[in-house]
């Protein structure tokens, strides 16, 4: 089944932090195993520079090393934003939360027909995305 990883997951996985789902740790484990891959959009990164930045996410590497080993891990391959998903992002309905990074990465997994793997309750609650 093929996943798109939503930041906080992405984050969760590199860190190998608890708050990560066994579920979620298990599937990946499992696509890397087979040497298949994740989906990561292009925001995510983004999204994880903001948080370093902002000091927000603690890091033992510089953010710019992480962000080349995110997009050189054979896991993952990141999504380039596309004009098809920067409109998609615009028909989640009214009741998928106004986070213009979730709204691309919601998009992303509906255009690319993936499922969302994230733990945002207010992503989950809204039935804009397939989910893992």
């Amino acid at each position: 089944m093929n996943v798109l990883l939503d930041t906080h997951v992405l984050v969760w996985w590199y860190l190998d932090s608890p708050k990560l789902p066994a579920a979620f740790r298990k599937h990946l484990e499992r696509l890397e195993s087979r040497g298949e891959q994740a989906y990561v959009c292009a925001i995510s990164l983004w999204e994880i520079a903001r948080l370093a930045e902002r000091g927000r996410l603690q890091l033992n590497r510089t953010v710019d090393e992480l962000l080349e080993t995110l997009e050189n891990d054979p896991l993952f391959s990141v999504v380039p934003i596309s004009a098809k998903m920067a409109a998609e992002s615009t028909r989640l309905g009214p009741s998928f939360h106004k986070d213009p990074a979730d709204q691309l990465i919601a998009a992303t997994a509906r255009c690319l027909g993936l499922r969302l793997m994230t733990c945002d309750e207010a992503i989950r609650r809204s039935n804009g995305v397939a989910l893992l």
